[in-house]
């Protein structure tokens, strides 16, 4: 009767464990193989954060340089103009890879942070898991198994038994090096999310480096403007020169016209298709813009003194902020010029134009069909200007026209 009661003892033991061991697979790896190739590959992303920190702090821009090297053409401002946008648009660039560069490491670090705390969480439950065995086997000692194997009814049922012991001593060796594995890889969870949260702070510090570099370049070409225009000797050269530059600046703009109107021609004889404006009121070109700096009209230059017609409305946004199309239409201009800085100019059909200048970057190009509200460009300070802005003008027939007979806010 004892013998039995040791026979049922055992086999309830057994049952009750071998639930205990089916539990801890509620949430665990697949297997060793997939735990090792997570490790190796956030060993990977490790190495691949830490070549990222290098080359932000060797990829930095020389502003002072910048400026000690174009210093020999400030006899010519429109050279100087030219040559300090080129960097502007440079630094402008750097600046947008680092703000994209931060928007993705913001989004790996929320992922490896969800991808530790998982991790954290199994190797909790594999703790918890061998505590309880470790206490299982301490209490029952050496005689669970001994009464597991004398409690067979038979040879077979002893080996059967037997076999059954060896494979729980398998398990507990394999969950021993799982959790051992679970343990590095967490390691490595909070390795790599540590690297990230580095290289974030990297590039967030360069960023605020490269907004400085780019504040200098527009410092020192506001100045050589303003000292240009200052000068009171200069005062009446100044006066000529940019009237000279909103001729030649005109010239572009009509030659553009000009070389369109002739395409438009050819295009209608051989298609009998043209491009037409059917009247709809534009969509505002800046939504980020802060005030109107400048308005349509006549007023008094900013820089000269001098009484001048103004051909647009300039609004005073954010540089970098966005520059929307107006209005439907092709793109017959996306280019550099030293008055105007990077600019977009679109053919709306009927002889309608809108003119985007300023820009310190453009994503469109020559031939482009655009849409009412893409994005065309990002607002800057390129060209003749002194501040961030968005000069825009409307031409109809040849001709510079209110833009407010088109927009609407």
């Amino acid at each position: 009767m004892h013998f039995k009661k040791r026979r049922l003892l055992s086999a309830v033991l057994l049952v009750v464990f071998l639930l205990q061991i089916a539990n801890t697979g509620i949430k665990a790896y697949a297997d060793t193989a997939e735990l090792e190739a997570s490790i190796k590959a956030k060993q990977a992303e490790i190495q691949e954060a830490e070549k990222e920190k290098q080359q932000l702090k060797s990829s930095i821009t020389d502003a002072k340089k910048i400026v000690s090297g174009l210093e020999s053409t400030k006899k010519d401002l429109e050279a100087y103009v030219t040559e300090l946008d080129a960097n502007l648009t440079d630094v402008e660039a750097k600046i947008a890879e680092l703000k994209e560069l931060i928007a993705d490491k913001e989004a790996e670090i929320e992922e490896a942070t969800a991808d530790l705390e998982e991790a954290e969480e199994i190797q909790q439950t594999q703790y918890e898991n061998m505590k309880k065995r470790i206490k299982f086997m301490y209490e029952k000692g050496d005689t669970f198994f001994l009464d597991l194997i004398f409690s067979a009814s038979s040879y077979a049922d002893m080996l059967n038994k037997a076999d059954y012991a060896e494979k729980l001593s398998e398990y507990d060796a394999k969950k021993l090096e799982e959790y051992k594995q679970t343990c590095e890889y967490v390691a490595a969870c909070k390795a790599d999310l540590e690297a990230d949260k580095e290289v974030l702070d990297e590039a967030k510090a360069k960023q605020d480096e490269e907004q400085e570099n780019l504040n200098t370049l527009i410092a020192a070409k506001n100045s050589e403007i303003s000292m240009t225009a200052a000068d009171i000797h200069n005062k009446e050269a100044a006066i000529k020169e940019l009237e000279a530059d909103m001729a030649a600046r005109d010239a572009a703009i009509k030659q553009l016209e000009q070389i369109v109107a002739e395409e438009r021609r050819r295009l209608a004889e051989e298609s009998g298709k043209v491009l037409t404006y059917d009247g709809g009121m534009f969509k505002w070109p800046a939504p980020s813009y802060t005030r109107i700096s400048d308005d349509y009209g006549n007023r008094i230059h900013p820089i000269t003194g001098t009484n001048q017609f103004h051909n647009g409305v300039d609004m005073a946004a954010p540089g970098g902020s966005p520059i929307l199309a107006a209005y439907d239409g092709e793109v017959v201009a996306a280019t550099y010029n030293a008055s105007m800085g990077n600019y977009v100019m679109i053919d709306h059909g009927d002889s309608l134009y809108t003119i985007y200048m300023h820009a310190s970057a453009l994503y469109v190009s020559k031939g482009d069909y655009v849409s009412k509200g893409q994005k065309i460009a990002a607002v800057g300070t390129t060209g003749r200007s002194t501040g961030n802005h968005l000069h825009f003008s409307v031409r109809k027939n040849g001709s510079y026209v209110s833009p407010w007979n088109y927009l609407s806010k």
